[in-house]
């Protein structure tokens, strides 16, 4: 009984199942926004990587910018806590694409962000939901990292507040409304983010969602990169020894070259002969654009007029356009062809073309 325990721990996939596949991420009107990620946080330590209360105080510099991160009594926001910020980022950039306005005060049902993220929907779904809501209005961080080219040096929330609008008799709330830190908010409409892949939600390890976060913000449109094993443990806030850490990256490599399951890049471990100076190697798998050098015929197609996306709407009704569009640029990139002359109605074709492929898919 044991042994087959055991193996069915080593052959469990390093992501976590898909625990809505009915209500595709693309699908419906809250599904409408590709998750964004700001850019601060993804450079910086802000998030605790323990499943347990952190309550270390940290403190992180490099080069002239230094952040300081204090938990409340509960311990610091969580990488899984996240999720929230990352929902509510998600909405109100979709909404800028989308010339509404935006305020710092984001209001949305609890069902839709614990369905959009990959989480549980029963009792404690919504019990964890509460408990980090708390933990992000209780983390308080003082630092000289500029959003929207102001610069904050006074402590804060992640969130400056939250409240649960209408909570049921047995305790799953209905919905949230969450007010923004002014270092949050500034980057949102500064547009100071970068879209994150959907199995982000999926990463079983919370090393492993910090590890995408760093080489999403850094390796970005480039084929490649390359990090230290030591740098990359104090951009990860990792509290781990160094040959600890390295055990830990090591492992995500090895599973990442089995599975194939980190998403966006491919992962490596270059092994140099001394833990301090190992090598971690990021390569792109084209989801992302990636760097074109000089002189090729493939370049990056210019951005889109706004107003195409109301036109990908009706070619495509009910899928994410913006998630869309992310995709036919990685198609491109693939491809090997040249930027389309009309880029607007390359795009246009291609959401007609995915909408009818999937059709079938989006009606079950």
């Amino acid at each position: 009984m044991v042994c087959e325990i055991s193996k069915t721990i080593k052959q469990r996939s390093p992501l976590l199942p898909d625990r809505h596949p009915v209500q595709d991420f693309f699908v419906c009107d809250i599904f409408d926004a590709a998750p964004k990620g700001d850019m601060a946080s993804m450079e910086h330590p802000v998030f605790s990587l323990s499943t347990k209360p952190d309550l270390r105080v940290r403190r992180y510099e490099h080069n002239d910018a230094w952040i300081e991160i204090k938990p409340s009594a509960d311990g610091l926001a969580t990488i899984h806590d996240r999720d929230i910020l990352i929902f509510c980022i998600s909405q109100l950039i979709a909404a800028i694409n989308e010339d509404r306005e935006v305020s710092q005060s984001v209001r949305f049902k609890a069902f839709d962000l614990l369905t959009a993220t990959n989480r549980m929907t029963n009792g404690r779904g919504y019990e964890l939901l509460k408990g980090a809501l708390e933990r992000l209005s209780g983390t308080r961080i003082t630092t000289n990292i500029t959003t929207g080219d102001k610069e904050i040096m006074r402590g804060f929330g992640l969130i400056d507040s939250f409240e649960i609008v209408r909570e049921t008799r047995d305790g799953r709330m209905q919905e949230i409304e969450v007010k923004l830190s002014d270092w949050v908010f500034n980057a949102i409409q500064s547009k100071e983010v970068l879209t994150l892949h959907r199995d982000y939600f999926r990463l079983r390890r919370p090393i492993e969602r910090r590890l995408y976060e760093i080489i999403r913000k850094h390796c970005g449109k480039q084929a490649e990169w390359r990090v230290s094993l030591e740098v990359l443990r104090k951009k990860c806030g990792s509290g781990s020894t160094t040959k600890e850490f390295k055990r830990l990256i090591g492992k995500v490599c090895a599973d990442d070259d089995a599975n194939n399951h980190f998403p966006d890049f491919r992962i490596s471990l270059e092994d140099r002969g001394g833990s301090g100076s190992d090598i971690l190697l990021a390569e792109s798998r084209g989801s992302v654009p990636t760097g074109i050098p000089n002189g090729s015929k493939n370049a990056h197609v210019r951005e889109l007029q706004a107003d195409v996306f109301h036109l990908a709407r009706q070619k495509a009704p009910g899928w994410d356009v913006y998630e869309l569009e992310r995709q036919w640029r990685a198609w491109i990139n693939t491809t090997g062809s040249p930027p389309p002359r009309d880029p607007e109605a390359a795009y246009l074709g291609f959401c007609h073309k995915w909408s009818n492929r999937n059709k079938r898919e989006f009606n079950r």
